[in-house]
């Protein structure tokens, strides 16, 4: 049986929810609405909410570098060009049981959408919201209220539907011809990377951990094989799938490795791996929505239960993901 994430995501109760002999199963009910040319029934995906029309200026997208999930949502946005299309929020990395909050911002409230937690534009939208309160977010700014936090639609509605307002030499993250491989992909980057690292570092029992941490380092294996021959998860050519995979592996060896258990390796021992993390780190777009103080604040002051000391390590090097990669032949 697993446990349900009904936390801020992966925020400072995460832990207490797991009871012996748990594996860590997170929640993935989220708000379903989608933002759509004209409010359109989209050609992909289910419609299990109500449809807004993308409008320049409406939206806000709130996204907390931190977070591996809003960090993605980061990164398409930049790719796509779409910084003066829809702005973006920035929580603070450390919050409380209630919130992400605005803690960075002047007044310690977000400058555009006039609140100090995240929360209040859940609250606007349902009061009392039960869930989790969790990042990336779009919120509607003439009411406040929260539209979306459905983050694996948010970043494919960001590129399917926002496309008249893309940048003229945006990337072409979804390649019609590689849509139905990259499907796959994705979903075991997603069950047993980006959620596997969770699993190990929420086990609830050896066994759990155990369980966790061999189907992750397969899956890295994987990868690692993968990518030794290609420059990208689908060839030579840059998709959303290596957006959704750089996000954990930007945060491993910084978190992951030490804080999550998920220690076989760094991933800096991991040649492939570790090149082709490096070549995206230094792709405009991606590396510089990466911010390493944020995220190690984030995980070992906010996750008490497996960080009761908050103290926050000073390692690893980071001057190490600007060196050469040497993967430019492999396109």
């Amino acid at each position: 049986m697993g446990r349900r994430d009904h936390g801020y995501g992966w925020g400072v109760s995460d832990a207490t929810f797991v009871k012996p002999g748990q594996d860590y199963d997170r929640d993935m009910d989220y708000i379903p609405d989608r933002i759509t040319r004209d409010a359109r029934k989209p050609d992909h995906g289910p419609v299990e909410g109500d449809l807004w029309p993308v409008e320049p200026g409406r939206y806000r997208l709130v996204a907390a570098p931190a977070c591996p999930w809003a960090n993605r949502s980061l990164i398409v946005h930049r790719l796509l060009g779409l910084e003066d299309v829809i702005s973006v929020g920035r929580p603070a990395p450390t919050h409380d049981e209630r919130s992400w909050s605005f803690d960075n911002d002047p007044g310690g409230t977000d400058p555009v959408l006039g609140i100090h937690r995240l929360q209040e534009a859940y609250f606007a939208r349902v009061p009392d919201y039960p869930r989790g309160i969790t990042v990336p977010a779009i919120v509607d700014i003439p009411t406040g209220q929260v539209v979306t936090n459905d983050f694996p639609w948010i970043t494919h509605d960001l590129f399917f539907e926002w496309t008249e307002l893309h940048r003229a030499d945006a990337p072409d993250l979804w390649p019609e011809d590689l849509r139905e491989e990259m499907e796959e992909v994705m979903e075991r980057v997603f069950t047993e990377v980006n959620n596997g690292v969770y699993r190990c570092g929420f086990a609830g029992s050896q066994e759990s951990y155990d369980r966790a941490y061999d189907r992750l380092w397969a899956a890295l294996d994987w990868l690692e094989d993968r990518l030794t021959g290609r420059r990208y998860l689908m060839g030579d050519r840059l998709t959303e799938a290596d957006v959704r995979l750089f996000t954990t592996l930007a945060r491993f060896d910084a978190v992951y490795h030490g804080h999550f258990k998920c220690n076989r390796q760094k991933l800096s021992e991991m040649p492939a791996l570790w090149g082709y993390a490096r070549d995206l780190f230094q792709t405009p777009g991606f590396g510089e929505t990466i911010d390493f103080d944020q995220i190690q604040a984030h995980y070992y002051v906010v996750q008490r239960d497996l960080n009761p000391s908050q103290i926050v390590p000073k390692g690893p090097d980071r001057s190490v993901w600007t060196t050469p990669h040497g993967r430019e032949s492999l396109s």
